[in-house]
């Protein structure tokens, strides 16, 4: 309780309330225009956190996510541009309600579900992160090379498109993770001669190039015309009878997302999609989803701010970014010099809280913040990309400047700006390659020590029970697609 009373009180404080509103009243603007994501929000976000204290910094960031993620169905129900990848799942019945007049409706079902699905997704990671801390305390070396390969796994097979896709942009962000001095031999890899790279490649303007100039490239390229968003009438008459009726739909896409969303690499993405499925399987009308009709838009809904919530779990248990965003928030914490895992529950724990209770106030932001957003979306959305993709770029390279006072700061940024627009043209996603960054040299270092304890011994990595259920899970993850696809092209001869 002294834990509790204490992160009130450092949340309390005026100037992080102040960031929570701000940061809040920013991801919504963010969110509802077209072409600017929550992950770009962050990226563009963290020059600033660099001079703040922890609390406000990272409470800026849920802030920030929690509001952005909501606000990209804004423009997926007027307009049928989804704003956010997650909100592509739901985005045909959003659009399909716009058309039929009704805007409003949709709009607010989605508010609703998601200030429901967050606040839930915190009350879970409040109660299930301080559990499982106390439980990986005793984790050693080994559990933790299981977990960040565990977590590169399920970021490479279950990324969006195709598994080899994924892989490819894995392998490309361990080869990224290995630039600089090897901390075991002592010896320079893959610097070809540069000096600059010899402590590594920055995290933070490898992350601002992937995630933030990709999206400039695209809006300046795109040839599409802006048409104009329908009129918004009275939001909240007749919503809660609708959510009374649907309130299986809310509490499943809830759990759900928070559940799939504390998967490493999985995130509100794939949670939404998951929802807007399950929702599907279990409706008595399933004719009617794409068509206007609520349910998909609820569950998913819902699942998306619950996955947001749930990808802190492993974030601040482990170490391991649950998604893109939460790949940032590692950084950041490393930035203010704490490190993420079991051990920041001991040390700091009104830290940890005051964080929890940041999150659960920006979803509770998020139905007044939202009513307004969405009063004033058709203005927003009448927006060029020619008006904020040059704000974006010159954000991007003070950002990256600012991190080491640096101009190599500024070409990484833009070389991995490129390297990020690449992949998103061809298909590769961005995360599995984010998560390679982040989590190769935790993989690297836990395999070395690993094996100078056991002085080359492998069978230390199965000599733990809870390393060899974790070895196993991996190993199953890995095989069984394998087999499966080996097992193909035998029942096709028969």
């Amino acid at each position: 309780m002294s834990v509790l009373l204490s992160a009130v009180e450092l949340v309390a404080q005026p100037d992080v309330l102040g960031t929570i509103v701000v940061a809040s009243l920013l991801g919504i603007v963010l969110g509802a225009i077209p072409g600017l994501t929550a992950v770009m929000g962050v990226a563009l976000l963290i020059p600033i956190t660099y001079f703040m204290d922890p609390v406000p910094a990272i409470s800026a960031i849920a802030a920030l996510a929690a509001m952005a993620i909501f606000a990209g169905d804004i423009p997926g129900t007027l307009l049928r541009i989804p704003g956010t990848p997650a909100s592509a799942a739901y985005v045909e019945d959003g659009y399909a309600m716009s058309k039929a007049g009704r805007p409003e409706r949709a709009l607010g079902l989605s508010m609703v579900s998601a200030c429901f699905g967050g606040v839930v997704g915190v009350i879970l990671l409040m109660t299930v992160a301080p559990m499982l801390a106390r439980f990986a305390t005793n984790f050693s070396s080994v559990e933790y090379f299981w977990l960040a390969l565990l977590g590169l796994t399920c970021a490479a097979i279950i990324s969006a498109g195709s598994a080899l896709k994924g892989i490819l942009s894995l392998m490309f962000g361990l080869w990224v993770a290995t630039i600089g001095i090897d901390a075991v031999a002592g010896q320079p890899r893959f610097t070809f001669g540069s000096i600059e790279l010899m402590g590594g490649v920055s995290f933070i303007p490898a992350m601002i190039g992937m995630f933030a100039l990709p999206e400039v490239l695209k809006n300046i390229t795109a040839r599409s015309t802006r048409q104009e968003p329908p009129a918004m009438g009275p939001i909240f008459p007749g919503l809660g009878g609708v959510m009374r009726r649907r309130w299986r739909n809310l509490v499943r896409g809830s759990v759900t997302g928070s559940v799939i969303g504390a998967l490493p690499g999985a995130g509100a993405d794939i949670a939404a999609w998951v929802a807007y499925a399950m929702a599907k399987r279990q409706s008595k009308t399933p004719e009617a989803f794409g068509k206007g009709h609520d349910e998909g838009l609820i569950e998913a809904g819902a699942a998306n701010n619950g996955g947001l919530s749930g990808a802190w779990v492993p974030t601040l248990v482990f170490g391991i970014p649950g998604d893109s965003i939460t790949a940032i928030v590692i950084g950041v914490l490393y930035l203010k010099g704490l490190e993420p895992g079991p051990i920041i529950f001991v040390k700091t724990p009104e830290l940890v809280y005051a964080i929890f209770i940041a999150f659960l106030l920006a979803n509770l932001l998020l139905i007044p913040f939202g009513w307004a957003i969405i009063k004033l979306s058709r203005n927003l959305l009448r927006l060029q990309p020619c008006y904020f993709a040059p704000v974006v770029l010159a954000c991007c390279i003070v950002g990256s400047f600012a991190i080491n006072n640096s101009a190599f700061g500024v070409l990484t940024m833009l070389a991995f700006g490129v390297i990020g627009w690449l992949f998103e043209e061809n298909g590769i996603p961005l995360a599995p390659a984010i998560l390679g960054i982040v989590l190769g040299g935790m993989l690297e270092f836990n395999f070395v020590t690993s094996m100078l304890k056991s002085e080359g011994d492998l069978s230390i990595f199965f000599s733990r029970p809870v390393a060899a259920v974790l070895g196993l899970i991996v190993l199953a993850i890995w095989v069984v697609p394998l087999l499966r696809h080996l097992r193909k092209p035998t029942e096709t001869r028969a």
